[in-house]
């Protein structure tokens, strides 16, 4: 049996979709029960645990063959990332108690940079877990392709997608959830020993022209890029609510400057199937319906 934290999310309702269809068992781990309704209906034991609530993390995780472990994701972290620091505690007691076979953790590109930034978040929870000492998997993709559902308004309605990732032309590595997800199924599924780090991307690197490009297929009308000036970010992100918008402009700063990457420049990455174009279709269609 495989708990799966996130499983409402994107990647973890696509890795749990691809377990069941595989016959295997999975323990939907859900902060609410309402929300683990559907998931029930499809077959999958409920658990219902806050990401730190470490007491119910431990029955969610006891009798685990392997546990998934999603991070909830903190956009607008206080110094010193203590909102991560206090799922952490609670997912490495969680794991130490109930003593799965196995671990696959969610991280990142750039779970080994050395730079402070927005992902040094996923870089406390792996060092943390691989602590612990059990099989480990490290799961780190690229740039969520997503992430452009952002930018769906403003290609339809003005033809225009405004990018932090520039210049526009720099190709940069970005994968679909949907990969993730099923990668994430199938590594989990494995079985090994010690710890491995396992990177992911698409079939090609995207540059934001791409992302463009493909806005403009799916719209059937002209889309270019816009990229946003750096020396605005900080001004621009307080305006929407951000407080301490220096770790997400040092994330950014490490894409564009090339210090959030793959190890061995991604000679050893693993390849997904879904192209930037299906993806933006599909959110372009969502936004319709």
């Amino acid at each position: 049996m495989y708990a799966i934290t996130g499983i409402t999310g994107k990647v973890g309702g696509a890795m749990a979709r691809v377990l069941l269809a595989a016959g295997q068992s999975v323990r939907a781990v859900v902060r609410d029960a309402k929300k683990g309704e559907a998931w029930a209906t499809l077959g999958c034991e409920i658990a219902v645990a806050e990401m730190e609530d470490r007491e119910a993390l431990t029955k969610a995780f006891t009798g685990a063959t392997a546990v998934f472990i999603l991070p909830p994701s903190e956009f607008d972290p206080e110094p010193g990332y203590p909102e991560a620091q206090l799922v952490i505690d609670s997912v490495t007691t969680a794991l130490i108690a109930a003593r799965p076979k196995r671990v696959l953790c969610l991280s990142t590109i750039g779970g080994d940079a050395v730079q402070d930034n927005l992902l040094s978040q996923r870089t406390m929870m792996e060092k943390a877990v691989t602590a612990i000492g059990m099989p480990l998997t490290i799961l780190r993709p690229g740039w969520f392709i997503e992430n452009a559902l952002w930018d769906v308004p403003s290609a339809r309605d003005n033809g225009i997608i405004h990018s932090f990732l520039q210049p526009a032309d720099k190709v940069f590595p970005m994968v679909a959830t949907q990969d993730v997800g099923r990668v994430a199924a199938d590594l989990i599924q494995e079985d090994w020993s010690g710890t491995r780090i396992v990177e992911l991307e698409g079939p090609r690197h995207i540059s934001p022209n791409d992302l463009a490009g493909a806005f403009a297929g799916a719209l059937g009308k002209p889309v270019r890029v816009e990229t946003v000036p750096r020396g605005t970010w900080e001004a621009l992100f307080r305006s929407q609510g951000m407080k301490n918008p220096t770790p997400r402009i040092r994330m950014l700063d490490g894409f564009n400057e090339g210090w959030i990457a793959f190890q061995d420049m991604g000679s050893k990455v693993v390849k997904g199937r879904i192209d930037v174009d299906a993806v933006i279709a599909t959110l372009v269609a969502g936004a319709r319906t």
